[in-house]
């Protein structure tokens, strides 16, 4: 008798039956919604109207314009309504959509955001039932400063040298911040039955993900910055092997297949460990090293040159 195929496990929807409306541009608010989307939200998002002389039909969001690619992607499955907040026309149909929905997203600054009548106290006097997430760049005062995710990392200390970071770590974390403060509003709302109001901010985010750096981890001197010869990138044959074998079991592994012997963790941090383990990973092919990690349980990825 075969075995019956293992029960395929549905992502759980705990924001089924929310509406989501969100104002936000560019990457931090459309990722965010996304998220939101994925967790069972009605989404929609209100766009100003595209440039000037632009065909008909071109993004208003900026992100549609220097990166269709990706904002197909945040998109995809998201009902998108052009709205011109800076007409009477465009706020009577903004509030239409706020009047039906449970949560506005936004990423103005403040002072945007009062000057369009769309201040937490007028929105929570004209529709009680919402609750408004603000995705800024900087917590209170410094809400009006501009910045972006490299300044947000920056200031966290999390860019050390001249290149680029390979990902936009603020925008993203922040995204998920923001997804995250939509969950508490909607928890907060089944017992005081009214909206609120929260603000994530971009540096916030950033300083979330510095904290590993901020307590040594990721420092030179540290066992993820470097400082442990089982964490660390190494040059291979054809490319090159990131290798984390951390824990000691791991890294007791790791110098067994490498013909070292393994002492204790102290092992793994004097320097004649570190040449010896470059010295073995720079003899052996991407090849040898995957087979080597499944026939050894040693967590590493190749990866080419």
């Amino acid at each position: 008798m075969s075995k019956p195929a293992p029960t395929s496990i549905k992502p759980l929807k705990p924001l089924r039956g929310v509406r989501i409306l969100s104002l936000a541009l560019n990457l931090p608010g459309p990722a965010a919604l996304m998220r939101l989307k994925a967790m069972g939200a009605t989404c929609l998002k209100a766009e100003p109207p595209g440039p000037k002389g632009a065909p008909t039909g071109t993004s208003g969001d900026p992100m549609g314009q220097y990166n269709p690619t990706a904002y197909a992607t945040l998109h995809d499955g998201i009902k998108v309504l052009g709205i011109d907040l800076k007409s009477d026309k465009g706020r009577a149909r903004l509030h239409q959509e706020l009047a039906r929905s449970d949560v506005l997203l936004t990423s103005f600054r403040p002072s945007a955001l009062a000057k369009l009548g769309l201040g937490w106290k007028a929105l929570h006097k004209a529709h009680p039932q919402l609750s408004v997430v603000t995705i800024v760049g900087a917590p209170g005062a410094r809400a009006e400063e501009p910045g972006h995710d490299l300044t947000y990392l920056a200031d966290a200390g999390l860019i050390t040298g001249l290149d680029l970071p390979a990902t936009l770590f603020a925008d993203m974390g922040g995204a998920l911040m923001a997804s995250e403060a939509v969950l508490q509003s909607m928890l907060a709302q089944k017992t005081s039955g009214k909206g609120s109001f929260q603000a994530v901010a971009l540096s916030d985010a950033a300083s979330w993900l510095a904290l590993p750096r901020s307590w040594g981890l990721t420092q030179a001197q540290g066992a993820v910055g470097g400082a442990h010869a089982g964490y660390r990138v190494y040059p291979c044959k054809n490319g090159r092997v990131a290798v984390a074998a951390l824990e000691p079991h791991f890294a007791a592994a790791l110098c067994a297949a490498a013909g070292m012997p393994f002492e204790g963790m102290g092992t793994m941090f004097k320097p004649d460990t570190h040449a010896a383990m470059a010295r073995f990973l720079a003899g052996k092919t991407r090849q040898q090293l995957d087979k080597l990690a499944v026939a050894k349980d040693i967590p590493l990825h190749t990866l080419a040159a």
